[in-house]
Parts: C-alpha cells; sequence; structure tokens
C-alpha cells in the first residue's frame, strides 16, 4: 500500500509540472519572463515590447500566469504583471519555476528589447516629473493626503539614531528629498549629504529649506542615480522616503543604491504598503500603488543587501507605511 501511495504522490507531482515546462517551452514566454525579472509590465506595455497584438499578449500571459510563472498585479483599474513574489522552496513545483528564473536569468537580453524597456521606463519618469512641475507649490498638501511627513520621518530618524549610537556615516545620500523636510536629521548624523532629485522645481525647494536651515554640508543635485554612478559617488548611507511609488522601475533603486554605497552601507526606505486606492495616482503623481514587504526584499536581494529591522505604521486612512532598513556587507559593487 506505501509503495502505490508513494507511486500515486509521483504521478502527481509529475502532472503539476508539465504545466509548467508547457508553458515555459516557447521562446517568446521566455523573453517574457526576462523582461519582468525585476519589472512590472502591463499588457499594452508588453504588447509594445514585442510587436504584438494585446489580445495574443493576453493569451500568453493567461498561460503563464496558469502555470504559476507569473501573477497579476493590480494598480487601480489596470493590470500588471510580475514574477510570484511567494514560492515555496519546499514544493516542487515552486522549485522547478525558480529554476526556471535562474536559467533564463542567465541569458542577456537582446539590446532592441532593452532600448525599448529604458522607452517605457522613460514615459513614466516623464509622467512623475510632468506632475510635480505642475503641482510643486502645493507637494506638501497632495503628499499629505496619503500620509503626513511626521508618521514616516519621525520612525526613520529614530531608527537612524539609534544606528548611529554605532554606525558612523560620513557620508549619506537622499534620493527624492522633496522640499528637504529631512535633510536637517541627515545634516545632523552625516560629515556630508548629497540631496539628489531629478525635478528641478523640488530641488529649489530643497535649496531652500537648506538656506533656511543653515545645512551647509549639503550638496543639491539634479538628476539621477546615474549622475551619481557616473561621477564615482560613494556613500555610508543612503536614504528613500516615499520615493519609489514615484520612480519607473523600483527595483533598480536597490541595485543603484548598492552600487552607490561602501561596503558597510546602509539603505533605509520608507514606503506604502500595496494598496487600492487609485486617486493616488491622479492627485498625487503616484505611479505604483505601493509594494508587498515580499517585493521589497527579493529586490535587495538580488541586489545583494540583506534585510535588517522593518517597522510597519498604519494610518488612518487605510495607508500602511513600511519603513525598512538594507546592509551591505560585502564590498562595492
Amino acid at each position: 500500500m506505501t509503495s502505490l501511495n508513494a507511486h500515486a504522490n509521483e504521478l502527481s507531482s509529475v502532472d503539476a509540472l508539465a504545466p509548467i515546462f508547457k508553458a515555459s517551452g516557447d521562446p517568446l514566454r521566455l523573453e517574457i519572463l526576462r523582461v519582468l525579472r525585476r519589472d512590472t509590465f502591463g499588457v499594452l506595455e508588453l504588447s509594445q515590447l514585442f510587436g504584438m497584438r494585446q489580445s495574443g499578449m493576453s493569451h500568453h500571459l493567461k498561460v503563464m500566469h496558469k502555470a504559476g510563472l507569473l501573477e497579476p498585479q493590480r494598480e487601480g483599474n489596470a493590470i500588471f504583471y510580475r514574477r510570484p513574489l511567494h514560492l515555496d522552496s519546499e514544493k516542487l513545483t515552486d522549485q522547478t519555476i525558480r529554476q526556471v528564473f535562474e536559467t533564463v536569468d542567465k541569458v542577456a537580453l537582446p539590446a532592441h528589447l532593452q532600448e525599448k524597456i529604458e522607452a517605457i521606463r522613460t514615459q513614466r519618469a516623464d509622467q512623475s516629473q510632468a506632475f510635480f512641475a505642475r503641482h510643486a507649490e502645493q507637494f506638501r498638501e497632495q503628499q499629505e493626503l496619503i500620509a503626513a511627513f511626521d508618521l514616516y520621518a519621525g520612525p526613520v530618524a529614530d531608527l537612524l539614531r539609534k544606528r548611529a549610537a554605532k554606525q558612523s556615516w560620513q557620508t549619506t545620500l537622499e534620493i527624492g528629498p522633496g522640499e528637504g523636510a529631512f535633510l536637517k536629521v541627515l545634516s545632523e548624523l552625516s560629515g556630508h549629504v548629497v540631496a539628489l532629485d531629478n525635478s528641478r522645481d523640488m530641488l529649489a525647494k530643497a535649496t531652500r529649506t537648506c538656506i533656511d536651515e543653515r545645512l551647509n554640508n549639503v550638496d543639491l543635485i539634479e538628476g539621477v542615480t546615474d549622475t551619481l554612478l557616473a561621477r564615482g559617488d560613494a556613500f555610508d548611507l543612503v536614504i528613500a522616503n516615499m520615493v519609489l511609488h514615484h520612480v519607473p522601475s523600483p527595483a533598480d533603486i536597490f541595485l543603484d543604491a548598492a552600487a552607490l554605497m561602501n561596503s558597510g552601507g546602509c539603505f533605509v526606505i520608507s514606503e506604502l504598503c500595496s494598496h487600492d486606492q487609485d486617486w493616488a495616482k491622479e492627485n498625487c503623481g503616484d505611479l505604483w500603488l505601493g509594494f508587498e514587504p515580499e517585493e521589497l526584499t527579493a529586490w535587495a536581494a538580488e541586489a545583494g543587501l540583506s534585510a535588517g529591522e522593518q517597522l510597519f505604521i498604519g494610518l488612518r486612512n487605510g495607508f500602511q507605511v513600511q519603513v525598512r532598513e538594507f546592509w551591505k556587507t560585502t564590498g562595492r559593487s
């Protein structure tokens, strides 16, 4: 009887594996998996990337979703697709899916696909930048529709001060400082602070904050993380407060932060947890409706960063903020 049960379980496992191999046994679908390594794309965006009709792309995505290779992510009224966040290391099917991902990731993306991906990211970045250019004067008012600054800045400051008792940060980078409200905290904790923003209007406000607060060890730079990577800058601490939901490719922020950090460096973020309040896109310029904690952890791990302390803050309006820290324990990338 035991032998029969074992045989039945073996057949059941084989039956469960078949859809995975069938769904992944197509060059186009493997390319889709490849472009979704760190990015999340909608059906229309994937159709643009691969030059095919939406109906055809939807069919491929349906097959891959059914096999467990993809999962949908609702962003308001739109559906985006990503690789599954939760894969059980003990389940044979999930082990197989992970092996498919690891294998396909060894193949470099063709140049033409990479160019199309960059074009989509540029469209998203332009959309975000245009919003902040239009609403720079109402920045604080717009942001506090979701979360008042002190509700997340306070816990982040407390975490940094606790770490500063044992950790010395000579150089600090804040990505997306907004009006510069957090720069005073960083100026007190670090010898030299760089504030990086791609919005000239927001940098003008941050400059005024630095003048008013007499923050003489802060440099404000217009640009993106690539700007600092090209200069060869290196930091002990990198901060991103409520920034990820405004950037075209959030996963890349982790890669860039890791590349910009010295060994032993720390990346601290505050960010919205995943939510369904679509009005935030129109009213606050959000590109993404928050993120699952596992999503951030996975992006950090791929960037070579180890997760540290985490704190979750529930807000009265239904939003939840996560404060996370990630550490770089190896040499600079």
